[in-house]
């Protein structure tokens, strides 16, 4: 077996500044939705993705792909969603293994009470604090590790 190929001192601070800030940003975020709405931040995404979607509604398996989550995770948030009213489920008369996820008019008069705090917050700790060159390098070296690893699973998925 190689040796590996240990982080240089700049890579080992670039590595450990990721880790940090991606935890205290998540936590911030969990908390203050908890605080302001009561949902977590993963079910204001869940919410998020829904409203986007054609009819406010998705397939199960394809929001979770999308959330970057695992189906079972899914079925839980959905769950507790479902019994908030902020979601419903419908299965598919054209296919009975899919269920479909439902946005609800209560889900979307959450998101809507939901987002302005959270938007301002998601500026608060990140978008303000850099500079627009900073912010265009964040969003381009994470859209490379992103496309990779996604790039990366569907390989391994066809093999």
């Amino acid at each position: 077996m190689a040796e590996p190929q240990w982080l240089n001192e700049e890579e080992m601070r670039a590595w450990q500044a990721f880790v940090a800030a991606g935890s205290l940003v998540n936590r911030r975020l969990d908390q203050q939705l908890k605080d302001d709405v009561g949902i977590t931040h993963l079910q204001y995404e869940i919410l998020v993705r829904l409203a986007a979607a054609e009819n406010r509604e998705m397939r199960m398996s394809g929001l979770a792909d999308a959330l970057l989550n695992t189906k079972s995770g899914l079925t839980y948030q959905i769950t507790q969603l479902e019994k908030a009213g902020l979601v419903t489920r419908r299965s598919c008369p054209s296919d009975v293994r899919a269920v479909y996820a439902v946005l609800t008019d209560a889900g979307r008069g959450m998101l809507e009470r939901a987002a302005p705090g959270h938007v301002a917050l998601v500026r608060k700790l990140l978008i303000d604090v850099l500079t627009p060159r900073q912010l265009a390098t964040v969003a381009d070296g994470l859209g490379e590790v992103v496309q990779r690893m996604q790039d990366g699973e569907a390989g391994a998925a066809r093999q």
